[in-house]
């Protein structure tokens, strides 16, 4: 599992200390597999004044998740906030109609089982790790191993990096260009209709969601039209 490009763009976007952050990521990813080996990507989202998002992540699709969470709820997003280990069985889910666009997500994506720890500093949350398994119950009795082999580097990443939404915000506006309108218009008229929002305001909802992610916004819109169309 290597570092996502956006992943490197928002790093260097943000002056942060680059190599040592990548190679964070890559400890924790050889780490995860190591324990886990079902583990298909994982991220380390910040969460800085009340906001969680994304500051590195293996895998584009499962950064996108991480969107998906922004946009609707889910795990990663509970758990930053709330301090607290969260592991999720994606089928559970979709029958709990509990956190339906990432429900319906995590199953088109192949992803059955998702687990979400809290990063503390000083007795402070200052995010979370989100790992994703492509089996059910992959992460059952490997919850302190997990922690203990990946905490020090996650906390040594979110250390390391300068990180500012602003910035972030206003280093993927200039070169965001919506390509595919289809997939982006089908992934608007979802939200608007989940959220019960206008379109302009589903629009902003979504690039916001995607530059948190770290990933496009076709990214993200792809990954909730084939949600719902798989859902349909």
């Amino acid at each position: 599992m290597e570092p996502i490009e956006g992943t490197r763009r928002a790093l260097q976007a943000l002056r942060s200390d680059e190599p040592g952050v990548e190679a964070d990521l890559r400890l924790m990813a050889a780490e995860a597999q190591r324990i886990v080996p079902d583990v298909v990507g994982l991220s380390v989202a910040d969460l800085r004044g009340g906001l969680t998002f994304t500051l590195v992540a293996t895998d584009t699709a499962v950064a996108t998740m991480d969107a998906i969470q922004y946009l609707d709820g889910g795990p990663c997003v509970e758990g930053a906030h709330d301090a607290a280990t969260t592991d999720i069985d994606s089928a559970e889910l979709v029958e709990e109609d509990r956190w339906l666009m990432f429900a319906r997500a995590t199953a088109a994506a192949g992803i059955a089982t998702t687990l979400t720890l809290p990063l503390m500093d000083l007795g402070s949350v200052v995010g979370s790790i989100n790992l994703y398994a492509s089996t059910p119950g992959a992460f059952n009795g490997s919850h302190d191993e997990l922690a203990n082999a990946l905490g020090a580097s996650a906390l040594g990443a979110v250390t390391n990096a300068d990180l500012s939404f602003s910035t972030r915000l206003d280093a993927e506006r200039a070169g965001e260009v919506l390509a595919e309108q289809d997939a982006v218009n089908i992934a608007l008229g979802i939200i608007a209709a989940r959220h019960e929002v206008d379109m302009a305001l589903a629009e902003e909802r979504l690039r916001q969601a995607a530059v948190r992610a770290g990933v496009s916004v076709v990214d993200v819109a792809k990954a909730l039209r084939d949600a719902f169309e798989r859902g349909a």
